[in-house]
């Protein structure tokens, strides 16, 4: 049976920035959670920053690849430098994963860990641009597909070809 990564946050655990969760009601993730398929994981938290904490965003909303390859850093509405932390919780995701035989992985939208169409601009306006997080762009230079909260429906497809 193929698990799947999942952030910790859409499963209902309180590791946000905020302290919140952002708990997924929708039915394929209980399905799989039901299942046994779900290995739930938060790269923030792995990575050392605390609950709560700072909003953090990219810098120029450059994403997750610039990061891994030095060309931006995450900043955090305190101005803290937080790029290594962010960039330990990556790497603990993919450890995890690799651990697990993970091929895919249903993240966070937005997040600039977890991100897959889109996160903020940098700006800490509440804007958000096309782009990847840290943990997305390390998660698919591995060859692992993600996917949004957003998008499960494409996500049970391909699930459906990696167990055909």
């Amino acid at each position: 049976m193929e698990k799947i990564l999942v952030s910790a946050c859409l499963m209902g655990r309180k590791v946000r920035y905020d302290g919140r969760a952002k708990t997924s009601s929708d039915a394929l993730l209980a399905g799989w959670r039901e299942e046994g398929r779900l290995v739930t994981f938060c790269p923030e938290v792995s990575g050392g920053l605390p609950v709560p904490r700072p909003a953090a965003e990219i810098e120029g909303g450059a994403g997750g690849a610039a990061v891994l390859s030095g060309g931006a850093r995450v900043v955090a509405t305190d101005g803290s430098n937080v790029t290594a932390e962010f960039v330990a919780g990556a790497e603990g995701a993919l450890g995890v994963a690799r651990a697990h035989g993970i091929r895919m992985a249903v993240l966070k939208e937005g997040s600039p860990s977890c991100g897959s169409l889109s996160i903020y601009d940098g700006t800490f306006q509440g804007r958000r641009t096309p782009g990847q997080g840290i943990t997305t762009a390390l998660l698919e230079q591995n060859g692992i597909r993600v996917f949004s909260e957003d998008h499960l429906p494409e996500a049970a497809g391909y699930l459906r070809t990696l167990e055909t």
